[in-house]
């Protein structure tokens, strides 16, 4: 199935079907037998030939696995606004509570937590290539990065001072790298720019004004890189995605859609939690959306204002919300 964005008007939904059709029409009165089989298999052949989408092996139709996460009793989520998941398979959440930064395990039992009392606003997390978690705080300007254990390496920003020059931040909002360990981050909420350091927190470039033009932003709320080092911005309140290369050069938009999160798998599947429809959209990289689901509710399966999300190396979706302030599971195929 494919749906594809046409236009400023809801997303146009529509599905289409391959049969197989035999190539020669047999000899009803030598191969009745043969005949007969050769329907039944046809049918179970023409009901099976669209083949689901596929992201890191995944097929089918998305659910929600409930009963996750499984918190320790006494812990409460406020509000979730950011995950992602590391080599092993850990699951990393960031939420606006007293225990800030959640460890989970695959089955989403928790098994510790870090970074309390040092965020004013929890907002984006992502975890390098060295396993190494990184956090945006889009009240106290900063960017910090920590060990596995929760030690901290290094700190962006000066935290409650905002500014827009080389060291200083205003709300930032999302943070990526680059192969070679360069650094992007989305800021934000205050300046409206994306901001390049290289691996050791060296200023590099930045790029961005406020507007809705090619390269201008009005609220850059997430950040991506794909396979080729191009940089997707979500360019939240203009509904659209803006592309970039490394240093900063327009490339392409597409939109229809309000990007609060986003996520780009390793086969360069883009996931889309789109805040203002409360749903999540599954797309190739050029916009062409391949799966939608979710409406607003509080029911399992549906979202009250998802914010961040990742894919997990089994290809399960993992989805956070703001008002409904809980991680939701989705993974494909029947309970």
């Amino acid at each position: 199935s494919q749906i594809r964005y046409s236009g400023p008007a809801e997303l146009a939904r529509y599905a289409t079907a391959e049969r197989i059709a035999p190539t020669e029409k047999p000899d009803m009165r030598l191969y009745d037998g043969i005949l007969l089989l050769s329907l039944i298999l046809s049918n179970v052949v023409s009901a099976s030939a669209v083949e689901p989408e596929k992201s890191n092996g995944a097929r089918g139709e998305y659910r929600v696995v409930e009963g996750f996460p499984k918190l320790s009793p006494g812990l409460t989520l406020g509000a979730v606004s950011a995950v992602a998941t590391n080599s092993r398979g850990d699951i990393f959440a960031f939420h606006r509570g007293p225990l800030p930064i959640l460890v989970l395990d695959g089955d989403g039992k928790v098994v510790r937590t870090f970074g309390e009392g040092m965020f004013t606003s929890a907002h984006g997390l992502r975890i390098d290539s060295q396993d190494n978690i990184w956090v945006t705080d889009n009240a106290n300007h900063t960017v910090v990065k920590f060990a596995h254990d929760g030690t901290v390496l290094m700190s962006l920003g000066e935290k409650n001072v905002a500014g827009e020059d080389v060291s200083h931040f205003n709300k930032p909002t999302d943070i990526d790298f680059a192969v070679n360990g360069d650094i992007f981050i989305s800021d934000g909420y205050g300046n409206s720019r994306v901001v390049k350091f290289d691996k050791t927190g060296k200023f590099l470039t930045a790029w961005g004004t406020k507007g809705s033009g090619p390269g201008q932003f009005n609220l850059p709320h997430a950040v991506r890189l794909d396979s080729k080092g191009n940089v997707y911005v979500a360019d939240r309140e203009n509904d659209r995605i803006q592309v970039f290369s490394a240093d900063g050069e327009f490339i392409r938009q597409f939109g229809g859609f309000a990007p609060f999160g986003m996520y780009i798998t390793s086969d360069q599947t883009l996931f889309v939690a789109d805040g203002r429809a409360n749903r999540v959209l599954k797309m190739t990289l050029d916009g062409t959306v391949l799966a939608s689901w979710g409406k607003t509710g509080t029911e399992p399966g549906n979202f009250q204002l998802p914010h961040g999300l990742t894919v997990a190396r089994d290809g399960s979706v993992l989805v956070t919300e703001i008002t409904s302030k809980r991680l939701q599971k989705f993974v494909v195929g029947p309970k």
